[in-house]
């Protein structure tokens, strides 16, 4: 495989790649699950639905869930609201100062050094996401301090993994000029079947599936889990999997 050089193209997944999510969107999905059937889904139990690859819309998961579990389903705009209110606490396009939801625990991943470091090596880069924009924009331009970051957030395109939206930012990036090579790094089985599914619709552009482990299986304790998920990973398609984000820093070498 060709490793990344300055004639490539670098998207990022946010939740489990960019944030830690697991005290957030998966903790409203749970308590969201919670709310209407008592029942709250472990962690494994979602990241065996996540691993199916259709389930990337935590807002579908949830309904998903519920239906396994035999409870009746609520209407899906009321989950929504249940689901935003545990996430968020307050408006999504409110003023993110007075959101008191779970969003305010999402631990970064990587820090603002790491893009002016890609930025540096003449990487360009951006970030194709099936979250909602205000909380896409709050962790990016707020947490992270990008100016207008290239983004395809929720409602932007079809969800995952469509590749749609993977597509169109490759292409406002350059991916159309000869020799440029795409590569996306996500956490879920659907984000690697989303590169698949680029390359089908678009065969004459490289694209590369980079994967890495959501950080929740990334302690020892979840040694063996985090194992599984990434052999799941590769059995999708996945290119490589990196230990964490920052790794990928190594991985395309000293290009730049």
């Amino acid at each position: 495989m060709d490793v990344l050089g300055s004639s490539s193209i670098l998207l990022f997944d946010i939740d489990g790649v960019i944030r830690d999510v697991a005290g957030s969107y998966r903790r409203a999905l749970q308590c969201t699950v919670q709310h209407y059937c008592g029942w709250q889904p472990s962690a494994d139990v979602i990241d065996a639905l996540k691993a199916e690859g259709a389930w990337n819309n935590d807002w579908e998961a949830s309904l998903e869930l519920l239906r396994r579990h035999g409870a009746e389903l609520p209407d899906r705009a009321a989950l929504i609201d249940v689901f935003s209110g545990f996430y968020f606490g307050g408006d999504p396009d409110g003023d993110p100062s007075q959101w008191t939801g779970f969003i305010g625990d999402e631990p970064l991943l990587v820090d603002a050094s790491f893009f002016a470091t890609l930025s540096k090596r003449k990487l360009r880069w951006g970030f194709v996401s099936g979250a909602e924009p205000p909380s896409a924009r709050f962790v990016l331009q707020q947490r992270l301090g990008l100016q207008d970051p290239p983004l395809i957030a929720m409602g932007d395109a079809p969800d995952k993994p469509d590749p749609t939206g993977l597509i169109r930012l490759a292409k406002a990036l350059g991916a159309s000029a000869e020799g440029v090579q795409v590569a996306y790094l996500g956490d879920t089985v659907a984000d690697v079947h989303t590169v698949i599914q680029a390359r089908e619709r678009w065969p004459e552009q490289p694209f590369v599936s980079l994967a890495v482990a959501p950080p929740h299986l990334q302690t020892p304790e979840q040694a063996a889990a985090r194992d599984i998920y990434e052999q799941r990973l590769r059995e999708a398609g996945a290119d490589q999997v990196l230990t964490t984000t920052e790794a990928v820093l190594q991985w395309e070498g000293a290009a730049g």
